[in-house]
């Protein structure tokens, strides 16, 4: 009796066993012809067959969370369709302002073009542009501007946080509104999860703020829409007519992320008056038309301020998932080609794929200086390693990094031969490129470049540049750590 009973349970294992084996199977072959169905970079493809065929039940999990770029059904059919509106306010901007890239460098023609293409907007001229580099100075100037408001306040972030100066803009937000100032707030869901849960919603609904989430996260949904695509724009918009955009969030750099030991965040942003901050107002509108369920159409097209005399040709450049795809990577790697003799890249975040990474090694090798300046400590140790895979390649090919000491470097810039600057929010990674929305300023102007170049040089004073020779002698274990993190950079 005990014989057929072990014999029973032996063969009802082996079948159990056999029946796991095979659905094992039929999930991994099916999650691997799902993830070659879409075309990808190969990289990324591998990367993604490797973890779903090493771990199945945590890849699968994980590539239905974060493997593909959607942002759900409905919000995708929401997008294009008022992406098909917006389109012809663009097209109406690129023909009133068709004549301004003539006033353009012959050289720079052509990357305005891209920057515009699939729908973007065009170059603009007699804008004033300025640089600004002192986080809590731009808090108390937010705050001035706030003050000074006569008719609209529009606010776009990834992260609002608690604390600070922070608080103190939404007091002044909160008057604005008592006032008659019509405000806006438009705010990423996972980035500003932590206000998101404080009072400060309710206060500014009952102040009269509109509030909105962008992209929330809703469980049980994320087999319709990813979680980590994400609005990571900086846009601040006051009465149409005043734009600040750039790396900063509105965080106060003496309490934000205090516990994260890399001292405090180091950002910058630009004050922009002039034509081109009605594209940043139009961006704005289309963002907050897409997040906010009320609006089923987008018509939204503000008047564009007059332009000043002898002004800045400027360029807004807004990019994202769904709509605008890869332009943005498109756009990074023609400035790197277009490089004749210097290049200057600051990110707290690198990751390039072999694309660009291959633009940047190519620059150098043909005699462009190129530099680029990252972070010495890192709030995320696995970009840290990841980012370090890099150093070698780029350093044979005569690419100089420096590693800034002087706190999280956060600011965003790419300094082409000291005549372009993109400058905003997005970081030289594969998150930033091909995941966010993502906001830029492309500034084609001299002075400007001349003043950005002085904050990068400040950087550079603060920096240690990393010795090639002794690079080669790091430790066999830091290589180790370096390569498994490098696999995971098209994930990252």
């Amino acid at each position: 009796m005990n014989d057929l009973l072990s014999l029973f349970l032996k063969n009802t294992f082996e079948l159990n066993l056999n029946w796991l084996l095979l659905i094992h199977f039929l999930m991994v072959t099916y999650f691997i012809g799902v993830i070659i169905s879409v075309r990808r970079p190969v990289g990324v493809a591998f990367a993604w067959i490797f973890i779903v065929m090493t771990f199945p039940v945590m890849g699968i999990c994980l590539y239905v969370l974060i493997g593909e770029r959607p942002v759900g059904r409905s919000l995708t059919r929401k997008i294009k369709r008022m992406n098909r509106e917006y389109a012809k306010i663009t097209e109406q901007l690129r023909q009133e302002f068709s004549s301004e890239r003539a006033k353009l460098p012959i050289e720079a023609r052509a990357l305005s073009i891209l920057a515009e293409s699939k729908n973007g907007t065009p170059v603009v001229d007699g804008n004033k542009v300025e640089l600004y580099t002192k986080s809590l100075d731009i808090l108390q100037l937010f705050i001035d501007e706030i003050n000074q408001a006569q008719k609209t306040l529009n606010m776009e972030f990834y992260i609002w946080a608690l604390g600070g100066d922070a608080d103190r803009v939404g007091e002044a937000v909160i008057t604005a509104s008592k006032r008659g100032v019509a405000c806006r707030v438009l705010l990423d869901s996972l980035g500003s999860k932590d206000w998101f849960k404080s009072s400060w919603p309710a206060r500014f609904r009952s102040a009269g703020i509109e509030v909105t989430e962008a992209l929330p996260i809703q469980i049980g949904r994320f087999q319709f829409r990813r979680a980590d695509l994400r609005l990571h724009r900086k846009i601040f918009i006051v009465d149409g007519a005043v734009v600040w955009t750039g790396s900063m969030n509105l965080v106060d750099p003496r309490t934000f992320k205090q516990d994260s030991g890399v001292g405090e965040w180091v950002d910058a942003m630009v004050r922009v008056e002039g034509p081109v901050a009605a594209q940043f107002e139009l961006t704005f509108s289309f963002d907050w038309s897409v997040d906010n369920p009320k609006i089923t159409h987008f018509d939204d097209r503000s008047p564009a301020p007059a332009p000043r005399e002898g002004g800045v040709i400027a360029q807004e450049f807004a990019s994202g998932p769904v709509y605008r795809d890869d332009i943005l990577y498109q756009v990074m790697l023609s400035a790197i080609i277009d490089a004749r003799e210097e290049l200057t890249i600051t990110t707290p975040y690198f990751g390039p794929d072999d694309g660009l990474l291959q633009a940047l090694m190519a620059s150098a090798r043909r005699g462009v200086n190129v530099t680029l300046i990252v972070p010495k400590l890192n709030d995320s140790t696995l970009v840290a390693w990841s980012s370090k895979s890099f150093y070698q390649d780029l350093m044979i090919s005569g690419v100089k990094i420096a590693e800034f000491k002087g706190g999280l470097l956060h600011t965003k810039s790419l300094l082409i031969d000291r005549r372009i600057a993109i400058f905003g929010s997005v970081n030289f990674d594969q998150r930033s490129l091909r995941l966010n929305f993502e906001i830029s300023l492309i500034v084609y102007d001299n002075d400007f470049c001349a003043n950005l170049e002085t904050l990068i040089q400040s950087y550079l004073t603060q920096s240690d540049y990393v010795d090639p020779q002794a690079w080669a002698k790091r430790p066999t274990w830091h290589r180790y750590l370096e390569n498994a993190a490098h696999l995971t950079s098209p994930l990252l």
